[in-house]
């Protein structure tokens, strides 16, 4: 049974401080790939009322679309928390150390797992891996979605990929569970269930501990001078988790993990029903009078 959608009681005001919103890519902002052509004008008119919007999400920026960029959002936090780009400018890009990342292959190499290593630029797969995961993925979206497109688009095929730079990696399938993997592999590796809609238990990431979406937007926030009660964070997974306990204001998609339910003091319908359109409206970021945090400043097109 659907988790009920909760509507906060409007104030008496209609004012409503500037914030800086955070939001998750896959199952909230958009429905297996596809974003609603609504969620894009909430997002501009929510900018426009002086509200910062970030996109935060687990996939690398090479695995997003260019219609994802094109919707002029304020900056990314994107591999989950470890790489962030605003106005272009590249403020924080973590990769895996060159023994983890050795020691990483070497595991998923030994299991025959499907899997790519993410980066900024590209991600990188071993030979085979294309026709693989477009069997996943196809199956995972069926015909309807745009999300194998956007994955496949940025993969290489190296010679040896001991010789990539990488920052997560995204597992499609495994016949060894994703946590199995991550202790063979052992220290300074932690692993996650899929943030990609649609694939199953045998799929997961592998990340640096301690690196996750809050962390992101802390080093966004601080750089702005923005605080952290002012901070929303909109998401639908398990590695939505840290970013939904860190804001002042926590938002849910309805069907998310109860974990992440548990945490939120909104839960708004799927990318499928235009869940941000409601959760903008609820939390006032639409309404046309707000209280800008710095109203001298006058803010830039941006293409993120």
């Amino acid at each position: 049974m659907p988790h009920p959608v909760i509507t906060p009681t409007p104030t008496s005001a209609d004012r409503v401080t500037a914030k800086a919103v955070f939001i998750d890519f896959d199952g909230t902002f958009a429905d297996r790939g596809v974003i609603p052509p609504a969620h894009v004008e909430a997002v501009r008119r929510a900018r426009s009322n002086g509200h910062k919007i970030f996109l935060c999400t687990g996939r690398p920026k090479s695995m997003l679309a260019r219609n994802v960029q094109a919707v002029g959002f304020d900056g990314l936090v994107a591999a989950a928390g470890g790489y962030i780009e605003v106005d272009e400018q590249v403020w924080s890009d973590q990769r895996f150390s060159a023994d983890l990342a050795a020691r990483t292959i070497s595991v998923l190499e030994k299991y025959d797992v499907t899997y790519v290593l993410e980066a900024p630029t590209a991600i990188f797969g071993p030979p085979g891996s294309r026709e693989r995961i477009h069997g996943i993925l196809f199956g995972a979206f069926p015909g309807d979605g745009q999300g194998p497109s956007d994955i496949l688009a940025s993969l290489q095929i190296p010679n040896d990929l001991n010789d990539c730079s990488f920052g997560k990696v995204t597992i499609f399938d495994s016949r060894v569970p994703v946590p199995v993997l991550a202790e063979e592999i052992g220290i300074d590796i932690a692993a996650l269930p899929s943030s990609i809609t649609g694939l199953k238990d045998r799929a997961g990431e592998l990340y640096i501990p301690g690196v996750d979406k809050s962390v992101g937007i802390a080093a966004v926030i601080a750089r702005f001078g923005i605080d952290q009660s002012d901070v929303v964070a909109i998401g639908d997974g398990t590695n939505d988790l840290e970013m939904l306990a860190f804001a002042g204001t926590a938002v849910a998609v309805e069907g998310s993990p109860k974990a992440l339910l548990r945490l939120a003091d909104l839960v708004i319908p799927g990318p499928d029903r235009e869940g941000i359109v409601f959760g903008f409206d609820a939390l006032g970021l639409t309404r046309p009078e707000i209280r800008p945090v710095r109203p001298d400043v006058e803010e830039p097109e941006r293409v993120w």
